[in-house]
């Protein structure tokens, strides 16, 4: 099983009032602590939405500013390219994610039932997100899943969604 570990980035951080990615927590910045989380469970690594490292940079698929949808879109198309079977994706805002992530939303497809733009997905889901790009219905995660099927995984110790920087204050305090 080939999985490849990528970061949903593509967001204008309006909520947050700066470059998300780069806030820093504990030091680093988000994207550094998300890439770390993951890297280990997944066969290699890219980022949606932006450049960041030597990883590969992933355009939204059909277009940017299309929401994480249009990032998924691209990743999956990326992965079934260079020869990948999944997806992980995290957000770049994603921080505290479990060591076993991918094993916990396997089989595939699952996703994390209060964020679900945390998943593993396979790459063979990628028609069906593209069929819904091209179409008039509501373009949302929540849709989406419920086209597929995917399963939904309830953790006890959610991840953070860091979407201000009151958040990231917040999330910061109880570490």
């Amino acid at each position: 099983m080939s999985i490849l570990g990528v970061i949903l980035a593509g967001g204008k951080s309006s909520r947050f009032g700066s470059d998300k990615a780069e806030a820093l927590y504990l030091g680093q910045p988000l994207i550094a602590h998300v890439a770390a989380a993951i890297s280990g469970q997944v066969d290699a690594m890219a980022v949606a939405g932006r450049a960041y490292g030597d990883w590969p940079a992933i355009t939204d698929r059909p277009a940017p500013n299309m929401g994480p949808l249009t990032g998924l879109a691209g990743a999956l198309n990326f992965a079934a390219n260079a020869g990948h079977e999944y997806v992980l994706s995290v957000g770049v805002d994603n921080i505290g994610l479990p060591e076993n992530l991918a094993a916990i939303l396997s089989p595939a497809p699952g996703y994390i039932k209060s964020q679900p733009i945390i998943g593993l997905w396979p790459v063979s889901v990628l028609e069906a997100l593209d069929k819904l790009l091209a179409s008039q219905e509501r373009h949302s995660m929540l849709n989406y899943i419920s086209k597929i099927g995917a399963r939904a995984v309830e953790l006890d110790t959610p991840p953070a969604n860091i979407n201000s920087a009151a958040d990231l204050s917040e999330w910061e305090k109880k570490q």
